[in-house]
């Protein structure tokens, strides 16, 4: 969400600067994400200054070029060589020093540099308007009013406000603080000064010649409805002030009428809605829910079903609009507007989530309905509105606020301990001080002991429903900075279970981190599409986006997005692990299972002068594993060839049916779902699973063996389809005593073999615990290899 800062001061006097509101947003809970500064116009008509122009004579070497004398108020003339036919001694002008940068209307910008022009200094520029983005004119110079004072910043001259814009991430439950005014309520609870709120006085009904009646069908569905009635309006484009306020924030500017409703919204949070009120048939507005299977074409130009369950704004013959959510396409305000009749309404909001949600549309007053609007500012806004429409567009107030409210929404009543204030926030804080927070709060306090407040919660505080609720907002207010931590903690002893998981995710993370790997902690909602098995995936009920309408089944996509992400952002060179879990259902019954993912893409070593980076392959990845598994004291693990669509090739260790890691390439038709462009390799470790191993692993000290190892190696012929982990259970099966290791150290394939053919070169230690082998016994064991390779595996020794 994005708040002007000029804007923002409009409803309090204070003297912080952009940077302080920015830090004090932060710390009060409305997190400023970035703060940017926006300029009036490009440059800011930085290191331009007010100059007298004193003498101006004819160049001696051009006709059209004069010489200048100029002061800028520095206590030296500049010479400044112009050509403008205009320019005359006794003028004020505007002048450009050298070193700074000039932004032209049309053009890129440029640098006034200290130069000769024909032969003559010149020491700056005497500017036209288009030349420093002040208009299009560049008949001649820009000559000021004899009271321009000499010196003055050219900035400050012409009165640009330069602004600055916070982009605040605001969480679900502020729906308080969607606008300019909601913001402002917090700054003034914490500066502990009063809103500014803008003047309604001015509202005034002209007359009753254009009255349109109101029927409120659905009160469930729409609390509260107000609306009023503006005749003879002038729909053109919006005023510069209003454009700019709009597009500051974002907002493309379309007619006043419709940028007055925005600014409204924005300003102080209240969506509104403007119909042409000579297209209302019967002049008559009702809102109520439409037969199932009602077409209704939205603005966007798309027709759409209606269901039984949808909030509408009709007229007499048919639906205008989508309640909270959408216009209609033959209701709005069009450039032949003369009249327009104006909705302030406060709509159900789990009614409007669930239409917005079904009909997948999201705008500004969807997203502020779905949250909670405050229904004590409907009438306040529509005067609002309803004066400024006035005072753009032209027109009166032809009616009397219609204002449907019979069942007023009662404020949260909640009750109120010190000692449970002090008790969840760890410190003391004075009673007149909590007095204070909750009422800068606009908290009413309607009762008051010794050791209980009665509180009445303001109604655009939808949030704040308990006493902890309220604790929150005392802490939130008088800073959790000033809450010290104690030197002493106390602690009782807590026996957990073996193994510690903790223990062991934090010591695998260590490892991982040590080897250049970053720990990413991404979103387990994720959008259905991601899904293997959607018929097990676990919906969302009211999910907010059709991108986190369910939980994730996999580790993989999340992680895909990760790699994306930062791919996009020519950072091609990524290794990432994450700890998380999965969801899906199974019988009905929920099932969630937690992993470790690891993501390995780009370059496996930083280039270098003396090497170039390798490439990540699948044995990158494999090392990985294996070191965990290793770190872990995890072995004598079964492994086979993946086939899964995940991965294009990969291998998966097994603990007898269940894996217990699956590793590989990632398949090309699995990153293009993320828009990853170049190959990935992934490794998903079950963690539950890798936890029971280590609980049920006994480490056993055994003694180094005093006697010595023996290698001995063989080459042999094989199919393509035998792989190495074929032969390396054949081997330990053949000798399950003596053979301490198996290795493959060289793998040929080529036009010198047979086809369908490779070679491999094993490598085979032996090795006896009690005395040191003799020949005869090696070549026995040999000898059997060679055989059982031969008859389990079709092997030919080379």
């Amino acid at each position: 969400m994005k708040i002007s800062y000029n804007w923002l001061k409009t409803f309090l006097n204070t003297d912080k600067n952009q940077d302080e509101i920015s830090t004090i947003l932060t710390a009060i809970g409305l997190e400023v994400e970035s703060l940017d500064k926006v300029q009036a116009i490009p440059g800011g008509l930085e290191g331009l200054v007010i100059g007298y122009v004193k003498e101006c004579t004819q160049h001696p070497n051009a006709d059209r070029l004069r010489i200048t004398k100029v002061d800028i108020g520095s206590g030296e003339d500049l010479q400044i060589v112009c050509g403008a036919p205009n320019v005359a001694a006794g003028q004020k002008v505007v002048v450009a020093t050298v070193g700074c940068d000039v932004h032209p209307t049309d053009g890129e910008p440029f640098k006034i540099n200290k130069s000769k022009i024909r032969g003559e200094v010149s020491e700056g520029m005497i500017c036209a308007e288009d030349e420093i983005g002040l208009g299009k004119g560049h008949d001649g110079i820009m000559v000021l009013s004899e009271d321009a004072p000499i010196g003055t910043l050219a900035k400050d001259y012409f009165k640009l406000n330069d602004d600055f814009v916070f982009e605040i991430g605001l969480t679900p439950n502020r729906a308080d603080a969607a606008s300019h005014l909601g913001v402002a309520r917090d700054l003034a609870a914490y500066l502990k000064t009063n809103i500014i709120k803008p003047s309604v006085d001015a509202f005034k009904v002209a007359n009753q010649n254009n009255k349109i009646e109101v029927e409120v069908l659905d009160v469930d569905a729409a609390p509260r409805y107000s609306g009023v009635t503006i005749s003879g309006v002038t729909v053109l484009d919006s005023p510069k002030w209003l454009k700019e306020k709009l597009a500051l924030i974002g907002l493309r500017p379309i007619n006043n009428i419709v940028d007055i409703t925005n600014f409204v919204l924005h300003d102080l949070g209240q969506p509104l809605h403007a119909f042409d009120a000579d297209e209302i048939i019967g002049k008559k507005v009702i809102v109520k829910k439409c037969a199932e299977g009602t077409k209704f074409t939205t603005l966007d130009e798309v027709e759409r079903t209606l269901t039984a369950d949808d909030l509408m704004i009709c007229d007499a013959e048919k639906p205008m609009c989508i309640a909270g959510v959408f216009g209609g396409v033959g209701s709005g305000v069009k450039e032949s507007t003369k009249n327009i009749f104006l909705e302030s309404a406060y709509f159900n909001a789990v009614s409007v989530r669930k239409t917005s949600k079904r009909f997948g549309l999201k705008t500004d007053a969807s997203f502020r309905f779905e949250r909670g609007t405050d229904p004590e500012m409907t009438v306040f806004a529509l005067k609002r509105a309803a004066f400024l429409i006035q005072e753009i567009a032209g027109g009166e107030i032809s009616s009397d606020i219609f204002d449907h409210y019979p069942n007023p929404v009662a404020p949260f009543e909640v009750e109120l301990t010190f000692d449970r204030v002090q008790k969840l926030i760890g410190k003391a804080i004075p009673k007149g001080e909590i007095i204070s927070i909750i009422k800068s709060l606009d908290i009413d306090i309607i009762k008051e002991t010794t050791d209980v407040l009665s509180l009445k919660v303001p109604t655009y505080r939808v949030d704040v429903t308990r006493p902890v609720d309220v604790i929150e907002e005392i802490l939130r207010i008088y800073g959790y900075d000033n809450i010290e931590i104690p030197q002493k903690v106390n602690a009782s002893l807590n026996v957990s279970p073996k193994p510690d998981k903790e223990t062991l995710q934090n010591t695998i993370a260590d490892m991982l981190t040590a080897n250049g790997f970053y720990e990413v902690l991404s979103n387990s909602l994720t959008k259905s599409s991601y899904s293997k098995d959607i018929d097990k995936a676990v919906k969302i009920l009211n999910p907010l986006s059709s991108d986190l309408d369910v939980m994730r089944q996999s580790m993989l996509y999340s992680g895909l997005e990760a790699v994306a992400y930062n791919q996009n952002r020519r950072t091609a060179d990524v290794k990432f692990y994450e700890f998380g879990k999965t969801y899906q259902t199974e019988n009905g019954k929920y099932k969630e299972a937690n992993h470790l993912a690891v993501f390995m893409s780009g370059k496996a070593e930083v280039e270098q002068w003396n090497q170039t980076g390798k490439t990540i392959g699948f044995y990158h990845l494999k090392a990985v594993v294996d070191g965990i598994l290793k770190r872990l004291n995890i072995d004598k693990l079964q492994s086979d060839t993946i086939e899964s669509d995940g991965f294009s090739y990969g291998i998966a260790y097994r603990k007898g049916a269940k894996a217990l890691v699956s590793f590989g390439a990632v398949a090309p038709k699995e990153l293009k779902k993320a828009d990853v462009s170049k190959p990935v390799f992934y490794a998903d470790i079950d963690w539950d699973m890798l936890l029971m191993l280590v609980k049920n692993n006994k480490i056993s000290y055994q003694e180094v063996s005093k006697f010595p190892a023996v290698r001995r190696d063989l080459s042999m012929l094989l199919d393509k389809a035998v792989n190495f982990e074929d032969l390396k259970r054949i081997a330990i099966k053949t000798e399950k005593s003596l053979l301490k290791e198996v290795n493959v150290f060289d793998v040929y394939q080529g036009d010198k073999l047979p086809e369908g053919k490779k070679s491999y070169a094993l490598s085979f230690i032996l090795q006896d615990e009690e005395k040191t082998l003799t020949d005869s016994q090696i070549d026995g064991i040999m000898k059997k290899l060679i055989a059982n390779f031969g008859k389990e595996a079709g092997a030919e020794i080379r």
